[in-house]
């Protein structure tokens, strides 16, 4: 029985807050994997991109991504974490993965710090080829795809308790 939540989407998709009201309104235990990284590395997400590159960023995510080990957990994880097969293989054993998609004009209000947010992006990428890119990728692991639009942080808890609801107990 699978009885981890793993969050999936874009920067500024709610992952983080939206996982820390669902773990306190389910009573499990909230990991979000860009603080996780950052404890590990020492340092912010926008410092690994400007010392050591955008992939550095990735492979750090990769490695923290299968650090993650545990039951009754939900996972808000970065925005680049669905470039790690590994990582997501490892996440998808115990885990529900739910897609909280946004459209890119709401994640255009939301992100006002694109240049120094620490994304995980090829240096000239614009937001807009970044979440077309990632897009396609968020949907291939998702086992649940929640649509964000205009909808609250508490609205997107209850739509995703509605959907890992029987989600949990299906082989995958």
């Amino acid at each position: 029985m699978k009885n981890n939540i793993v969050l999936i989407g874009m920067p500024g998709a709610g992952k983080s807050t939206v996982g820390l009201l669902l773990a306190k309104k389910l009573g499990k235990n909230f990991v979000d994997t860009d603080i996780l990284l950052q404890i590990r590395e020492g340092k912010t997400l926008q410092q690994l991109m400007d010392e050591k590159g955008y992939l550095y960023l990735r492979d750090c995510e990769a490695s923290a991504l299968q650090t993650i080990d545990g039951h009754n957990l939900v996972v808000a994880t970065g925005g680049s974490a669905v470039y790690s097969k590994a990582g997501m293989s490892h996440l998808q054993q115990n885990g529900i993965i739910v897609y909280l998609e946004t459209p890119l004009q709401t994640l255009r209000q939301r992100i006002h710090d694109y240049e120094m947010r620490g994304i995980a992006r090829r240096p000239e990428q614009s937001f807009a080829a970044l979440y077309t890119e990632r897009d396609t990728l968020y949907r291939e692991y998702a086992d649940a795809t929640i649509h964000c639009a205009d909808a609250s942080a508490e609205q997107v808890v209850s739509m995703v308790c509605s959907a890992v609801t029987g989600l949990s107990r299906a082989p995958r």
